[in-house]
Formats: structure tokens, C-alpha cells, sequence
């Protein structure tokens, strides 16, 4: 799924009359909400919800359409879940991603993974680093890191819950 909005503060209001017309749209509340859904029930909203969040006090109007978008998106998309079946194989699957300099603002790169065990998505996360990176190899062994870490985390968590029994050690 593409959105519209890049991450640029080009796209905040750039006088008077514009921050005027912001002023009346329900921008917080409702990507408050967002932030809700996206926690709790949709992880592939955590990118755009990230961005949309930077924004919550110099919002644009293209800012506002995608939050429409986002809203009409998750509309289209009411009876998806996140679903969780018993399962012969209790293996932690996880995935990592980033990409180099994603931020025209910032600079800076952005990455993030997502685990499932039993075909359901289990724990996830999208952020932005905090220190800049000389290369997209950099920033892929510092994506694999965060997820090798977590993972070690999450396999013991689930361990000690005695609720699956058996999680693959490898």
C-alpha cells in the first residue's frame, strides 16, 4: 500500500490562512486513534502512523488527506484480522528491514522487524535511528541487530509463559 504523504515538512502550512483552515480538522484525535488501531490490531500501520504523528502540531493538507486515506484504507479493510491457530510448529518467524536515509528531513534511516508464532504477528516495530549511518549495509546490520536481539527476548518471554510448548532454539 503507497501513501501519499512523504516525509517532508514542505507539506506544513506556510501562512496564516493555511494554519487557519487546519485549525478546525480533528487531526489529533484522530490519529490518536490511529495510533490505537495500529498498535492493537493493524502493525502494517506503523510507518505511515509514525509519520503522520510528527505533524500533530504543523499539519498540512496533505497531511489531513492521508489521514482520510488511512481511515478509508482500514474501512475497506474492517473484517481482516490478526488470527492465531494451533499449529504443530511453535517457530518464531521474524523478518527485518530499513532503509538508508528514508528521512529527508532528518537524515537519518529508518528500520524495524515483525515476529509471528502460529501464523499470527506477535511483536513488531518500525523507528527511526537516532544516529546516522555511512552506509545501507550499516544500517541493515544495525536493522538485523535490533531483530537478533529482540528475538533472543521474545523466544525467552515465551519460554517462561509455558503456553507453547517446544519453540525451536537454533
Amino acid at each position: 500500500m503507497a501513501w501519499e504523504v512523504v516525509d517532508r515538512s514542505t507539506q506544513c502550512p506556510k501562512n496564516d490562512f493555511e494554519r487557519i483552515i487546519m485549525h478546525d480538522k480533528p487531526y489529533v484525535s484522530v490519529t490518536g486513534g490511529l495510533i490505537y488501531v495500529q498498535v492493537y490490531t493493524h502493525p502494517n500501520l506503523t510507518f505511515i502512523v509514525g509519520v503522520l504523528g510528527k505533524y500533530l502540531s504543523n499539519l498540512g493538507m496533505d497531511h489531513w488527506t492521508t489521514v482520510k486515506c488511512v481511515m478509508h484504507y482500514l474501512k475497506r479493510t474492517k473484517d481482516y484480522m490478526l488470527t492465531y491457530r494451533r499449529s504443530e510448529s511453535s517457530e518464531i518467524i521474524g523478518f527485518s528491514d530499513s532503509d538508508f536515509v528514508g528521512c529527508q528531513d532528518s537524515k537519518l534511516s529508518t528500520s524495524g522487524y515483525i515476529f509471528m508464532l502460529v501464523g499470527g504477528v506477535v511483536s513488531w516495530k518500525s523507528a527511526k535511528q537516532n544516529f546516522p549511518t555511512s552506509s545501507a549495509m550499516a544500517i541493515e546490520f544495525v536493522a538485523c541487530y535490533e531483530a537478533s536481539n529482540h528475538v533472543i527476548w521474545l523466544r525467552n518471554f515465551v519460554t517462561r509463559l509455558h503456553v507453547v510448548d517446544g519453540i525451536k532454539k537454533h
